[in-house]
């Protein structure tokens, strides 16, 4: 894989590594422990993947990538388990098949937790007797296996998000009560120029293959919005018929809305009081009008945008709006809701790890992309058709996964993510 490594291998490099390594596989334990070993197995749409299976796949990574090819005479924990938590590595052998994850009843949960303790034991082992030829062989792997747990941590809240939605008794991940947003200031633009600006990763620290190679890119001069759009705001499109309007909206999205029968974002109920309440990862409460508005779809935010009077941002536009700002972001378990928490000076709020923001742009190849080498080769590349990218990380992004040129995609209709909007214009 085409990831910088430095040459020479120290012992602090394998702790920094284990370290690493150990904080991810404790964080998905984390986010699982509150969750029943009945929870673990629901699958409420073809798009989701139950907590369990999450679980296990992101063991087997580790296991099918780094271990049995690398580790001398590891035997693996259940051969049947390549099959059952394969995801789409075509190269790697058949695939249980992703709409039916949930009818994996066997393993138990037990068992996968026994599966993920005995992967980390011999992955532990492996870092520490490694010689430094094989050590430098699955470094880059170990790496892309931590950020692909990541990934998956954001899922699995994601997906048990939508699953318990479809339970009446509308049962929370996290008991904890919401805390109101402040009222917010209204939105401002921020002004930026045109002209030639570098966009991609740098080749500094980790990046998936996605985000590289850094070139050039042609920008015109263009205004972002200074925060995204909240519930308050985009109840005001409702208000004005704008799920009923198919002027503002793109001709897929207008026959999306109809069939799905869209009336508002996903997880928005009509309440008897005539307010719309929203389900939460904190069970059901009333919208926060100063929060950002989530789990709309790229044809949702581009039909605001369109009522608004405004457009997109490209996702190089956002990017480069993005320089000014330190991508930093704590995950709060406590508080697992997008929240506005403004500050004093007018410029960009809430970029990274509040809602991930639909860009304008297609998700296409940079000029120059080079897939991994290897299985890696599937990882990202061969999505790049009927996706659209967003930028800037949710609420739920774990902690150290975010950064300027992290390219999310989801097709245009996908409501289950933590998906916002922010607004942008051309200079006139």
């Amino acid at each position: 894989m085409n990831l910088r490594m430095d040459q020479g291998v120290e012992m602090a490099d394998r702790a920094i590594l284990l370290a690493q390594f150990d904080a991810a596989r404790k964080h998905s334990e984390r986010l699982s422990e509150t969750l029943s070993a009945e929870d673990h197995g629901i699958q409420s749409m073809p798009d989701t993947s139950p907590a369990k299976w999450h679980l296990a796949h992101t063991t087997w990574f580790f296991e099918a990538l780094v271990l049995c090819p690398y580790m001398p005479g590891y035997a693996p924990f259940d051969p049947r388990f390549f099959e059952l938590f394969n995801s789409y590595y075509e190269a790697l052998g058949p695939r249980h098949p992703r709409a039916q994850r949930g009818l994996l009843s066997r393993p138990s949960l037990d068992v996968v937790r026994t599966y993920r303790r005995h992967v980390e034991s011999h992955l532990r082992t492996f870092l520490a007797i490694a010689t430094d030829i094989e050590f430098a062989a699955i470094q880059a792997t170990v790496i892309l296996g931590i950020h692909h747990e990541q990934q998956h941590q954001e899922l699995l809240l994601t997906d048990i998000k939508h699953g318990f939605s479809c339970n009446a008794l509308l049962p929370a991940v996290n008991p904890n009560p919401l805390t109101s947003n402040a009222k917010t200031r209204p939105a401002v633009w921020v002004a930026f120029p045109g002209g030639p600006k570098q966009v991609g990763h740098s080749g500094e620290g980790f990046a998936f293959d996605n985000e590289g190679p850094r070139h050039t890119a042609w920008l015109t001069p263009f205004v972002l919005a200074s925060r995204p759009v909240t519930c308050g705001e985009y109840r005001t499109f409702m208000q004005d018929g704008g799920y009923h309007r198919p002027e503002f909206w793109l001709s897929d999205g207008w026959a999306c809305r109809q069939s799905e029968q869209w009336e508002a974002p996903l997880y928005w109920r009509a309440a008897a009081t005539g307010e719309w309440e929203e389900f939460t990862l904190h069970g059901l409460h009333t919208i926060d009008r100063e929060a950002p508005v989530c789990h709309v779809s790229y044809y949702e935010a581009a039909a605001y945008a369109a009522w608004a009077e405004a457009r997109l941002p490209s996702e190089f536009e956002w990017e480069h709006a993005a320089a000014q700002a330190d991508p930093v972001h704590r995950f709060e378990w406590t508080h697992l809701h997008p929240r506005l928490v403004e500050k004093a000076d007018a410029g960009l709020q809430a970029l990274f790890g509040e809602v991930w923001e639909w860009t304008q742009s297609a998700y296409l190849p940079y000029p120059g992309f080079q897939p991994w080498a290897g299985p890696a080769a599937e990882y990202n590349g061969k999505f790049m058709i009927n996706q659209m990218v967003l930028r800037g990380g949710s609420c739920v992004t774990p902690p150290d996964h975010l950064r300027r040129t992290y390219r999310n995609f989801f097709p245009p209709a996908a409501r289950w993510q933590f998906s916002g909007i922010r607004l942008a214009k051309d200079c006139s």
